[in-house]
């Protein structure tokens, strides 16, 4: 009976403890002492305030407007309304976002109260949100395409007639069209209107929209697209960043470092770390930007399940009526006690269970697992991890595990419970209506058996979004090497230049012929191509490609890849070919020769882009003045000449006239041997428009290395191992 009664008393401490604590973190502030902290239904959180002193300055001053029982928030800034601010980070996000009203974008032929400028909001800690937002555009034979935004370009085709219909987007492709690619940290961009059947109607006269929009908003409203012409605005999502160029700022981030109740993080395109945002530490809640703003949480997201969660009492509080109602029940009550715990321990871990399940199936699991299980699929030990496995490898994916960020995901470090290290990738979204491409995807890449291929070693489907587990590559990518002063990163000799070639091509070649189906990578790129512990090439980065049937000659998709690398065919007629992937290979060849960025705006202004530089520069018989010091050093020139040649029919407007991959390997592992020969220029036709006039191919004759005739050793760099 003591025992019973001891137990008793410390529940009901633990009660009264508890019942404080959530009090303490309900009490915690948002706004600034003295400051007005909502208009209307909208809570206006620290730095954002309104009225002079109650922001942390002019960049997040807000203004609310009042007419009648209404109020309209608005952020000077920009001049928006804004609907929601949000001041912790999310799952997807390490920065928190705003919600503001948006104008929408349309064609001259239009008449509509929407705005036919570019969306911008330069100059303002804001960018628009890549994960929360997708992009839009309505209209009968419309072929929108997004510009101004570096190095990225994406689009979408809308059509007049219902046979064009692409499957697997909100928007079918009938009189609307969908694009969820957007790229991160963005201030503007424009919308480019085109017809696509110019010989029917002229851009002007047609009235085409588009938008950028939250994505939350449409699932939850379901709006028609079509009426979009009665809209003047849309919600759309932007994250922000507090600057710490300003003395402001920089006193906030000095007191915020000596806080232990806050953690601050920079952000991901930050140089100097020159902006940042903060959270209150794990067991904190509140607003970290306030000097007591994070107060205890009972409920610590480490640990939830020893969460108590108490409502807020409607009448006063007594304290002492809480201690006679636990205290006094008698050992009936302290076993339904008991029974009630066990419950709420059985629910939760149900729950769990249920809502792994959940994920599983939604992320196309029942039919993956059904493919595992089929003897016609001969699929090489494709393991389903668990969540509980990688959360274990990645330490909860801790931020420290980051190997890098792209548009389909975030990759980490991880390491097995068996020891072995590798690399694991979080998706950020997959599509409900391309389950099945997505499983067969896996199925596909897990069969490929290559040694210049990174391995896919399994998945896991009952998290909220797939995990795709990667054998772990260490020494960095290919572009590392090639445009970035580091001294972790060794200069490659030409014969390293040459071997990662042949090593990439081959890859290539047996993803488009000898794969059991061929799969167009469709994201070919010296940033993926991963070099391993003897810098031997590894493709990585599957996230885009597409596996066809044996006799299909092209994909149509929605028109994504990175400037630079990006087929100009594929650009015009959205139709994805194998060639196109000889294309963006034809650019890692260049960028071996030259040691150029595919995109560079130290060029000039009609040799920006790297294939129409280097194809200039041959027509005018400059090859050796624009190479590499490491490949302008080599014995052999008519090695590079072999090569540069091989690179100008790879980068070859008409796709017809590039080689296949298999041709590509061919010739690179025949270069040494036939390096004595003339080439034959006939053969090796280069890109050009009807613009450029005749061909005029490398012709430079082969030449000794250096004046003495052989390479000295400091030229040489030897092949590293780790």
């Amino acid at each position: 009976m003591k025992m019973a009664v001891q137990f008793v008393m410390r529940i009901t401490i633990l009660v009264l403890l508890t019942y404080e604590l959530a009090e303490a973190a309900a009490a915690a502030p948002i706004a600034k002492p003295d400051c007005n902290s909502r208009c209307g239904n909208l809570e206006i959180p620290y730095p954002f305030g309104i009225g002079p002193g109650c922001y942390m300055d002019k960049l997040f001053e807000v203004v609310c407007n009042r007419t009648g029982s209404s109020a309209k928030a608005f952020l000077t800034s920009i001049d928006k309304e804004v609907l929601q601010i949000n001041i912790s980070s999310s799952a997807y996000s390490s920065d928190p976002t705003v919600q503001v009203q948006m104008p929408i974008i349309y064609s001259k032929g239009c008449r509509s109260s929407g705005s036919d400028a570019a969306l911008k909001i330069s100059g303002s800690p804001f960018n628009f949100s890549y994960y929360h937002n997708t992009f839009i555009s309505v209209g009968c034979d419309n072929f929108a395409t997004i510009t101004g935004l570096g190095p990225v370009v994406f689009g979408c085709k809308s059509h007049c007639n219902k046979s064009n219909i692409v499957e697997g987007t909100r928007c079918s492709g009938f009189n609307c069209c969908e694009s969820s690619y957007f790229p991160s940290n963005q201030q503007e961009f424009h919308v480019e209107f085109r017809s696509i059947n110019e010989s029917k109607a002229r851009e002007e006269d047609a009235c085409k929209y588009a938008f950028l929009v939250d994505q939350n908003w449409l699932e939850s409203n379901k709006p028609d697209p079509s009426s979009v012409q009665y809209w003047e605005t849309v919600p759309i999502v932007l994250e922000w960043t507090i600057s710490n160029r300003t003395n402001n700022s920089r006193d906030m981030f000095e007191s915020l470092k000596k806080r232990n109740d806050v953690r601050c993080s920079f952000s991901d395109e930050a140089k100097d770390f020159d902006s940042f945002t903060c959270d209150c530490a794990s067991g904190f809640q509140g607003n970290p930007y306030l000097p007591s703003g994070c107060a205890i949480n009972i409920c610590d997201s480490k640990n939830k399940e020893d969460c108590f969660s108490f409502a807020e009492p409607k009448g006063p509080k007594h304290p002492l009526m809480i201690a006679i109602t636990v205290i006094s029940p008698s050992f009936g009550i302290l076993f339904l006690l008991h029974i009630i715990w066990w419950l709420y321990k059985a629910i939760k871990k149900r729950n769990k269970i249920k809502l792994k399940q959940n994920f599983f199936r939604r992320n196309g699991g029942s039919l993956l697992q059904q493919q595992l299980s089929s003897n016609e699929n001969n699929v090489q030990k494709a393991k389903l991890f668990n969540s509980k496995e990688l959360e274990n490898a990645t330490d909860c994916f801790n931020e420290n595990r980051i190997l890098g960020k792209g548009g389909q995901g975030t990759v980490y470090k991880g390491m097995l419970i068996d020891g072995r290290i590798v690399a694991i990738k979080k998706c950020n979204t997959v599509d409900e209506g391309n389950l099945e491409q997505f499983v067969n995807e896996i199925i596909i890449l897990s069969q490929i058996n290559h040694r210049n291929v990174v391995k896919l070693l399994g998945c896991c489907l009952e998290t909220e979004v797939p995990l795709l587990v990667y054998e772990f590559i260490p020494n960095g990518t290919l572009f590392q090497y090639l445009h970035e002063e580091n001294e972790d990163f060794p200069l490659l000799t030409w014969d390293m230049r040459l071997r990662i070639a042949k090593e990439t091509a081959g890859a290539l070649s047996y993803l488009h012929s000898a794969a059991s189906l061929p799969i167009y990578h469709r994201d070919i790129k010296s940033s993926n191509i991963l070099l391993d512990e003897k810098y031997r090439a590894k493709v990585a980065d599957f996230g885009t490609s597409r596996s066809v049937t044996i006799d299909q000659t092209h994909v149509t998709t929605l028109v994504y890849g990175t400037f630079g690398y990006l087929d100009p065919e594929y650009f015009q007629t959205s139709q994805f070919t194998e060639k196109s992937d000889v294309y963006s290979f034809g650019v890692v060849l260049i960028e071996l020769l030259t040691g150029e960025k595919p995109i560079s705006s130290t060029r000039s202004q009609e040799g920006r882009n790297l294939s129409t530089y280097f194809v200039h520069s041959l027509k005018e018989n400059r090859l050796f003045d624009i190479l590499d010091t490491q490949v302008s050093k080599v014995c052999n020139k008519d090695e590079v000449i072999a090569i540069a040649n091989l690179a100008k029919r790879c980068v070859h407007l008409n796709g017809k006239k590039r080689p296949t991959m298999m041709e590509i390997m061919v010739e690179l592992e025949g270069v040494q041997k036939v390096s004595l020969a003339q080439p034959n220029f006939e053969e090796l036709g280069y890109v050009r428009n009807e613009e450029m006039g005749p061909p005029n191919d490398v012709s430079i004759s082969a030449s000794s290395c250096l004046e003495s005739g052989s390479a000295s050793s400091s030229d040489v760099l030897p092949l590293l191992s780790i």
